[in-house]
């Protein structure tokens, strides 16, 4: 007996309007190989041979176009190749903004008379409190002093610091610090813009400076230092010559390699069920002798590597669902090069979340679909997701955000310096390379916790002669990828500068789509120290989807907060549901509302998926499904994941 929950008016096997899913994946391209041997690393195993049909849709960079002439290039190209050396040169960062936000600073802070009085006030307060401190920690006298480390930063926390004379120049440094942060705030007339440019541009100058990155002020250095003889700077020289070889010859951080894919990480047994020149579909064998009768399809950022939701079998995702009776799909997406520039964003939604829906369907057919997105895996899911409720395409079940945005007003200070001025720099630097490099995306990310993720790791490897323990978490987060430049420019300009997709200007196949349109009961997951994806802008969904959300706000990062397996019990999280047809409630009051539970989210996230399903038990379904043209083309975790 075959168990089916569907949504009124849903109808499985009637014919879809326009082209059908099937028709859809009887010409997607299947791939053989890349067609870059020397990309190909040695322990890759060789793809099935799967020939595309003449007719198959090619993505734009696989066409090739050869005139037989060659153009002298014009002026204009002259002038992006100079603004594309410069961009490597600043990293991508234009020192015309940077200059207009201290600029817009300074001249209005002149103006603003009684900011100025009120920071020569705070100043003098600060120095007289420090003058009264001061003779009595000289002497060693317990006394508080005038200003403590904000919450959370630990690079004071040596007890070498509490000393004198380390413990004054802490104060001095604090002092500066409080001092700044107030002069770049509420300055009359500052464009809000400027001002977080300013606060944020402060506040890397103020890490840079930090006592704790001068040996000579540093206690615990200094401490290091005369108890090892100095030994630790040499083994901080060697840490530095290893780091350096090892960038040169573009291989991973110390460490890394203690966890190669397919053996210590994404270990979780599955077959490669379908491939693209995009990404591959990965199926996961099943676990128990029933499982739920809808699948679950996972679609994760192509920023970074799908296997971080397939860790070690501890913290593996994959397998907890797996292992709780779910039928399990995971998107493994291609790592771009430079022959890849001309892959739009919606060829990820096309030959990606679409191609995989499509196979998905065929293998587990006449079956809703539970889809989750992570990250920019969420957004093009949303897209996709507004897109098929606009074209009636009723196969999704639910639909699940993990750090995703979907409203891009708010989202965080990733949106600092990208105006149109600078967004341009960014476009002439990946026309000339093809690709938003790994690097250059690397040290954006670093740069918004800059005093954790650099200044603390250079000391302890370079002047404690310490090395940083490599977890299977730091060892994924090494394992970078690359941007396709048109991709990336549609990204940045379509949803970070203009915020169409919430503003109802977003258009897919040249109709606009709507997210309110969505009408699958939505989950949607941010973390409270979310620095990529801050959870109030995450929380915008509520805004704009016009069905029940059920929103969790869970303790960690972007990652760590995602990543918290119920083995572990550790971390909280607070969830609350909003009815389809409730008012709406703002995230602040949301927060006080929503009642706190200890430990993982991921068994409420399992049994709000059994409670939106039809709850129905079922045999496994096949692994791919030849008979409809998905053989099996190798074991996970895949050929793409190893792309380098």
């Amino acid at each position: 007996m075959t168990c089916v929950k569907a949504s009124p008016g849903r109808t499985w096997n009637r014919k879809p309007r326009g082209r059908s899913w099937a028709a859809s994946i009887a010409v997607e391209p299947a791939m053989a190989d890349r067609k870059h041997p020397a990309r190909q690393p040695p322990r890759r195993p060789p793809p099935r041979e799967v020939r595309p049909s003449p007719n198959a849709p090619v993505l734009p960079s696989r066409r090739r176009a050869d005139s037989g002439t060659t153009a002298m290039p014009g002026f204009a190209t002259f002038d992006r190749l100079s603004r594309a050396m410069f961009a490597r040169i600043s990293q991508g960062v234009s020192p015309l903004a940077v200059a207009d936000a201290w600029t817009d600073w300074a001249l209005h802070l002149e103006l603003a008379l009684g900011k100025q009085e009120a920071l020569a006030m705070r100043a003098a307060t600060f120095l007289l409190r420090l003058g009264f401190w001061l003779p009595r920690a000289a002497i060693g006298e317990p006394e508080n002093p005038p200003l403590r480390p904000p919450e959370g930063d630990r690079r004071f926390a040596d007890e070498g610091w509490s000393a004198y004379p380390f413990n004054a120049i802490v104060q001095g440094f604090l002092v500066a610090d409080d001092w700044w942060r107030e002069a770049t705030r509420q300055v009359p007339g500052l464009v809000r813009r400027h001002e977080a440019e300013v606060a944020f541009m402060a506040r890397q100058i103020l890490d840079i400076a930090a006592p704790t990155n001068i040996p000579w002020l540093n206690p615990e250095i200094i401490r290091r230092t005369l108890q090892e003889g100095g030994f630790n700077l040499l083994r901080g020289w060697s840490n530095w010559i290893e780091d350096a070889e090892r960038l040169l010859a573009g291989q991973g951080p110390y460490g890394a390699e203690a966890f190669p894919v397919g053996e210590v990480v994404a270990t979780t047994a599955g077959k490669v069920v379908y491939r693209n020149e995009l990404m591959e579909l990965i199926q996961y064998a099943p676990a128990t002798a029933k499982v739920t009768a809808e699948p679950v399809l996972i679609v994760p950022a192509w920023i970074m590597k799908y296997y971080i939701l397939d860790l070690t079998p501890e913290t593996s995702l994959v397998r907890y669902l797996v292992t709780n009776g779910h039928t399990v799909f995971i998107i493994s997406w291609i790592n771009p090069d430079r022959h890849d520039r001309n892959v739009g964003l919606d060829d990820y939604r096309r030959h990606g979340v679409m191609a995989a829906l499509d196979a998905v369907s065929r293998i587990v057919p006449d079956r809703a679909i539970h889809a989750c997105g992570y990250c920019l895996g969420g957004t093009i899911l949303a897209i996709a997701a507004a897109t098929m409720a606009r074209d009636h395409d009723d196969r999704l079940a639910s639909l699940t955000l993990l750090a995703a945005q979907t409203d891009f007003a708010d989202a965080g200070d990733l949106m600092l310096f990208l105006d149109e001025r600078q967004f341009l720099l960014l476009e002439d630097l990946m026309w000339d390379q093809g690709y938003l490099d790994t690097r250059q995306m690397a040290g954006a990310f670093q740069a918004l916790r800059s005093n954790e993720l650099v200044w603390s790791r250079l000391i302890r490897n370079y002047m404690l002669g310490e090395r940083d323990r490599m977890t299977p978490l730091s060892a994924w987060n090494s394992d970078q990828t690359r941007m396709p430049a048109r991709m990336h420019s549609e990204y940045l300009r379509g949803l970070f500068l203009e915020n169409r997709l919430s503003a109802g200007r977003f258009a897919v196949e040249g109709r606009v789509i709507a997210l309110r349109d969505i009408r699958v009961p939505l989950f949607a997951v941010a973390t409270t120290r979310d620095h990529i994806a801050p959870w109030r802008s995450v929380y915008k969904i509520a805004l704009f989807a016009d069905t029940d959300i059920t929103f969790v706000l869970a303790s960690g990062g972007h990652n760590v907060g995602v990543v918290n397996p119920p083995n572990q019990s550790i971390g909280t999280f607070q969830i609350l549901t909003r009815r389809h047809g409730e008012r709406y409630v703002d995230p602040d009051t949301w927060a006080t509302l929503a009642p706190e539970r200890q430990g993982s989210w991921w068994p409420a996230w399992r049994d709000w998926i059994g409670g939106v399903g039809t709850g129905c038990a079922a045999d496994p379904p096949p692994m791919a499904a030849p008979s409809r043209g998905l053989p099996v083309l190798g074991d996970a975790p895949g050929a793409y994941v190893h792309e380098r």
